[in-house]
């Protein structure tokens, strides 16, 4: 079994070989927490968080650090703060809109079964750290300051545009590029900028006299150093921050530690759209994993998301949740009636591990397991819904229980249980009075509704009649 990634620098799949196998680190961009996560910001916390469980898996997880950070300091930040705090000081509602968020980004994501990463650090802790990076590129002539700002100087790093795989003129026209005067080239990107009266600030690097506050791309550079090293073994994100935010991580960092390599492997996620359409609040498509999880239990929205391979376009659509849905009604009424919802050591399955070991192949992994779920139901069953259900939970699926789970279908199904019980309970006296023409009716419009009724009967041979919602 080989563990290979596409890395995206130098475009290729490669064979993974950490750079210590007992400190094996990944650092991966977090959200910037300033408004509910949309589902596109789903995509790589789930995508990660299935790696960081291979890792584990292969090295120990006392071997893997996975740091993945919060953004607290930004202008999205301070506009929020802003409109929703008006009448408090401008840091005192940016510390509620951080906190706030910070807290909703949490319980969307646990909701979806990830696990949370070894370090979580935010960019505010981590200050000094980045006035270091600074002070060294300002000392090694990669930096320099203008107008109490600080600049990356991209013309002393003849390799930059190395991830993106564009020259200078190529992502000069493709970018939006702030035009200043202070700038002695337009690509020359902000290290660190002045403040305005009453953003956060901090004292200045580079002998700059008035406060500031640091530039985005150098946040990631310092708390990765700080907490992973001069040089780790994976980087990841989406496909959208290649450039210009990790193309200039790479710059910063290569540059303040004299390193060729700032992450030996980059993993970058695809793009998500909406029913054929890119997700914009102008076309009415913009949907945040909360509302999401309103009408669909977290784990539909992760098999889902895992359907795809992580570096292809994903196309979210209905259709596709209520297959997700179908398909775990399955896995999981098979593991329910084995009763395998413990909380054992989940053992995946060997063709499972071969799948995501090669470049993190999630929808062949997910054939592996209707393959296992067919042998299960077909053939020796006892081995191979064990290989089944500890694949699930090695994957983040079967953390809910049964009741869980059908409580979550009937709210994503819209479905008033009160109602359904009452008419279960006219149709058991329709049955006691031999009334079967009513029987049936009201079973007939149970299933209209999309409920399923199985009748059998109790420990003491009374009838009993349960429910679950169709898929």
């Amino acid at each position: 079994m080989t563990l290979a990634f596409y890395d995206t620098l130098t475009k290729e799949k490669r064979a993974f070989a950490p750079l210590d196998r007992d400190r094996v680190r990944m650092y991966v961009c977090g959200p910037t927490v300033y408004d509910f996560a949309h589902i596109g910001n789903a995509r790589p916390v789930i995508v990660f968080d299935v790696l960081f469980r291979l890792l584990r898996h292969l090295y120990g997880a006392e071997h893997v650090t996975y740091v993945r950070n919060i953004t607290d300091v930004d202008d999205k930040i301070n506009d929020r703060a802003a409109r929703d705090y008006p009448d408090l000081p401008l840091n005192q509602g940016i510390r509620k809109v951080t906190e706030l968020t910070e807290r909703q980004f949490h319980e969307d994501v646990d909701a979806l079964g990830c696990l949370r990463p070894t370090i979580e650090p935010r960019a505010t802790e981590h200050i000094a750290e980045m006035r270091a990076i600074i002070e060294k590129l300002i000392a090694g002539g990669h930096a320099y300051v203008a107008e109490d700002h600080v600049l990356f100087s991209v013309a002393t790093m003849p390799a930059y545009g190395q991830l993106a795989r564009r020259s200078l003129d190529e992502m000069l026209a493709g970018a939006r590029v702030d035009v200043a005067p202070y700038k002695r080239e337009p690509m020359d990107f902000v290290l660190w900028k002045p403040s305005k009266p009453g953003e956060p600030s901090w004292p200045s690097p580079g002998g700059i006299t008035v406060a500031g506050r640091p530039g985005w791309h150098v946040e990631c550079s310092a708390m990765a150093w700080k907490h992973l090293g001069e040089r780790f073994d994976i980087h990841g994100g989406g496909i959208d921050l290649v450039f210009p935010h990790h193309e200039n991580e790479i710059a910063q960092s290569c540059c303040a530690f004299h390193q060729q390599r700032m992450a030996e492997t980059w993993m970058h996620n695809g793009f998500l759209q909406v029913e054929g359409e890119k997700m914009s609040k102008s076309l009415g498509n913009f949907i945040t994993i909360r509302q999401l999880l309103a009408d669909w239990p977290g784990e539909v929205l992760r098999l889902n998301m895992l359907k795809t391979h992580y570096r292809s376009p994903i196309d979210w659509t209905l259709k596709g949740l209520e297959e997700s849905a179908k398909v775990l009604d399955e896995w999981y009424a098979l593991s329910g009636a084995a009763g395998n919802r413990s909380e054992e050591p989940a053992r995946p399955d060997q063709s499972v591990l071969d799948a995501l070991c090669d470049d993190l192949n999630t929808p062949r992994a997910i054939a592996e397991l209707h393959q296992l779920r067919s042998k299960a139901v077909h053939g020796d069953g006892a081995q191979f819904l064990q290989a089944l259900t500890g694949s699930l939970r090695f994957l983040g699926f079967l953390k809910v229980s049964d009741a869980e789970w059908n409580a979550a279908k009937q709210k994503s199904a819209g479905v008033d249980a009160q109602a359904v019980e009452a008419l279960i309970a006219r149709r058991r006296e329709a049955r006691a009075q031999k009334n079967f023409a009513e029987s049936d009716r009201i079973r007939d419009e149970l299933a209209a509704m999309g409920v399923v009724l199985k009748d059998g009967k109790d420990a003491e041979g009374r009838p009993v009649t349960t429910w679950e919602i169709a898929r």
